[in-house]
């Protein structure tokens, strides 16, 4: 009789060099490689989310490929071919963000290229985000950066994602600011403008004062802040109507009051005018039905613009823009011109050129002094519109851009989106739940354009006026192969 030893099993199993031996294997067999010539109804399709070359990956994107992984290997088991690219999203606001702390340079697209030039640091060291620390360069220098190094991340990326083992067909890679990305982008907003479902609009925008470009609803979170309720006094025919905001620095942008209509306290007041503190500017007080009677006074006041709310009372009651803030998040030099007296101007220049915080301090010590400020400010918590990637709350300036319409303003095609969702299978079912709440928040079309520098360009131009300034309503196109 003989006997098969038994195997032993190690006390530590050994995991050196695993990546090394099983990675170029799997590269060299084809191992995960997509078969184009498969039949359609064989295929699994993974639309693999790109992670952003801004950086350093953490264990949060490790964990969430994985996902997608397991995936892409069962459907492999049960017989699919299985289309698994990786792609690297390398261009917009992150990118450059870490090209600019990473060479200690910003864009300037007024200066002449230079070349062969070499940025003042090198290796991480310009980690200084003031643009004021950073030097000036231009369009073309800083986009050559942008490219320089996110190729240099890109296989830092790309041999982290190898380490770990995922299936990917490593020759299906793509990058977002690739050529043909770009032709495929392109294209693709030319149809839509050619549809009838892209345009362009001078419209309340909301705005990144760090970044100043404009941001889409859907790069929108919320985040808790500090702030205060301020109790103030507008002069009415009958006495004080009283207001709680937490933005008192905007009320030179004040346009008209508002209360819900069913509020007693305030029915009295519609299509009545108050006269604005400090500045004696007559606005009308109105009905809405988004007003909440058990917020502050159960009276709000409607500023161009404070948040998302101001914009669509604004629009839905035809209100006029008095917008105070600039592209760099500061109160702008001139007064609206409803601000017609000296007094008004003269308490306008004091808050003219400073920063909202320092706006906000300024005109809380003007109130208290005039005595239109009741008690001392209310400190509250309360959740503050932010850009993703951004450090500073967004404000809401009034810009050009163009858009594609997505439902946000349109409640037909709302319908439609709610409709095709239906045709989907969400696993679990509660995201097409969230899916439909997603589209039943749009309060706005699609804010698709940036002003940046490295990323997929707009393929508009204008014709040029007399004067040589562009005529936004003269767009010109090139033809679509």
């Amino acid at each position: 009789m003989s006997f098969v030893r038994a195997a032993t099993t190690p006390d530590k199993v050994g995991v050196e060099g695993l990546e090394a031996k099983w990675g170029p294997n799997w590269d060299s067999k084809g191992t995960y490689s997509f078969d184009k010539s498969a039949a359609k109804a064989n295929i699994y399709s993974i639309d693999t989310p790109p992670p952003t070359v801004s950086g350093s990956l953490h264990v949060g994107h490790v964990f969430s490929y994985t996902h997608t992984d397991l995936i892409a290997r069962y459907q492999r088991m049960i017989g699919k071919e299985v289309y698994y690219p990786m792609g690297w999203d390398d261009n917009g606001l992150p990118t450059e963000r870490r090209v600019q702390n990473f060479y200690g340079v910003r864009c300037d697209p007024t200066l002449p290229y230079q070349d062969g030039f070499v940025p003042p640091f090198e290796g991480g060291d310009g980690k200084s985000s003031k643009a004021a620390d950073q030097i000036p360069i231009s369009r073309r220098n800083f986009i050559e950066l942008c490219e320089k190094l996110t190729l240099e991340d890109e296989k830092h990326f790309e041999a982290l994602w190898r380490q770990l083992g995922l299936s990917i067909d490593w020759s299906q890679t793509y990058q977002t600011i690739s050529p043909d990305a770009q032709a495929v982008s392109q294209k693709a907003f030319l149809n839509n403008l050619s549809r009838g479902e892209a345009y362009q609009a001078m419209a309340p925008t909301l705005w990144d004062v760090t970044f100043r470009t404009a941001v889409a609803q859907a790069e929108l979170e919320d985040r808790d802040q500090p702030g205060a309720y301020h109790r103030i006094g507008f002069d009415g025919p009958d006495g004080k109507i009283f207001i709680e905001t937490t933005r008192p620095e905007l009320i030179p942008a004040c346009v008209a009051l508002v209360a819900h209509p069913d509020d007693e306290r305030y029915q009295p007041m519609f299509g009545k005018t108050v006269k604005t503190p400090l500045f004696g500017v007559e606005v009308p007080v109105l009905a809405h039905h988004l007003a909440q009677k058990d917020k502050g006074s159960g009276i709000a006041m409607i500023c161009t613009f404070g948040d998302v709310t101001d914009v669509i009372w604004w629009r839905e009651l035809d209100l006029p823009n008095r917008a105070i803030l600039g592209w760099d998040g500061r109160i702008v030099s001139e007064a609206p011109d409803v601000i017609s007296d000296a007094k008004g101007k003269e308490i306008f220049a004091q808050l003219a050129g400073k920063t909202v915080f320092s706006a906000k301090q300024t005109i809380v010590e003007l109130l208290q002094a005039s005595g239109d400020m009741v008690g001392e400010p209310k400190p509250i918590t309360h959740p503050v519109k932010f850009f993703e990637k951004g450090d500073k709350p967004l404000e809401i300036v009034s810009t050009r851009q163009w858009y594609i319409r997505n439902g946000g303003r349109d409640q037909a095609l709302r319908e439609k989106l709610i409709e095709l969702g239906k045709s989907l299978k969400f696993h679990p079912d509660f995201m097409r739940v969230r899916y439909e709440n997603w589209v039943n928040g749009l309060t706005g079309d699609w804010l698709i354009s940036r002003q940046r520098f490295f990323g997929v360009p707009i393929p508009v131009w204008y014709q040029l006026d007399a004067d040589g300034n562009p005529d936004f309503d003269k767009v010109l196109t090139p033809e679509v192969a």
